[in-house]
């Protein structure tokens, strides 16, 4: 079986109050559940906003830190699951189920097949 991101593209200009963030996070606990109990889930994470972000860019010969996000964009990764799916339309399916809990897009990113030796 393949493994695959599933990455929410969260809009950080959007506010949530707190009663729809306790709502969003029990429709994705439900989905979450279902691919538990498929057998599909392997991880998933929420993450906080961009403004708790470090970028470490390598240079020549050192490293500089700096704070904040890589991309000055409105989107960014907002957390996420991964999955174990026989193909891309099984991952798929599970991204439309993640869609629709959270409320945002859902990029599908398959991870690179590392063959065993």
């Amino acid at each position: 079986m393949k493994q695959y991101l599933l990455a929410v593209q969260y809009d950080e200009t959007q506010t949530e109050t707190d009663e729809e963030m306790r709502a969003q996070m029990a429709r994705t606990g439900r989905v979450t559940d279902e691919m538990k109990a498929a057998g599909e889930w392997v991880f998933v994470g929420g993450l906080l906003p961009s403004h708790a972000t470090t970028v470490v860019r390598p240079g020549p010969g050192t490293t500089t830190m700096t704070d904040g996000p890589f991309a000055e964009t409105k989107e960014q990764l907002g957390g996420f699951w991964v999955v174990r799916c026989d193909d891309l339309d099984q991952a798929l399916a599970w991204a439309d189920k993640c869609a629709l809990a959270c409320g945002q897009p859902i990029e599908v990113r398959p991870f690179h097949e590392i063959p065993e030796a």
